[in-house]
């Protein structure tokens, strides 16, 4: 990899997102797959208030997988997202991307998750890695995190819970 295909690939990326798309970009094309893999093994199990109860999170359709998510938008001067996932082990590329998104986004304030780019998932260089229909799965979370995020930052601003 090019010290450009780096600074793309980072740019205007939260660091701990940017540090994961430098990592993935470190490593040969079958490693990447490899280091995906990690990253689904290592995605947090679902809190107790969301266990058992996928009718409180959000499907993400774009997903080959069943994955189900759901953002939380803390009342703090920051707007803190927390982010939670489920999907079937037997679905590690599908859970690797929300993985990514988990680690690269969990914890920020609200404005900056809003500010990553829509191309993000394109930039952890997975794309000749996986197949397009998978693609379309990690940018569908992201647009759903996003919508959520805009939402419940909205519902707070109003003086409601988020």
């Amino acid at each position: 990899m090019t010290e450009q295909d780096t600074t793309d690939a980072r740019a205007a990326l939260p660091a701990a997102m940017a540090d994961l798309a430098e990592d993935f970009h470190a490593v040969s094309q079958k490693d990447r797959l490899q280091l995906l893999l990690e990253l689904s093994n290592e995605l947090p199990g679902l809190p107790e208030r969301y266990a058992g109860r996928l009718d409180q999170m959000e499907r993400v359709d774009e997903c080959q997988s069943p994955l189900f998510l759901a953002v939380e938008v803390a009342d703090d001067p920051a707007r803190t997202v927390s982010l939670f996932f489920d999907a079937p082990a037997e679905a590690p590329t599908t859970r690797g991307f929300a993985g990514i998104l988990h680690e690269g986004l969990d914890g920020l304030p609200a404005d900056e998750v809003l500010a990553v780019p829509d191309d993000a998932p394109y930039r952890f260089g997975l794309a000749e890695a996986v197949s397009p229909l998978r693609m379309r799965g990690m940018v569908g979370m992201l647009g759903r995190i996003k919508r959520q995020v805009r939402l419940r930052r909205e519902a707070l601003g109003a003086g409601g819970q988020a």
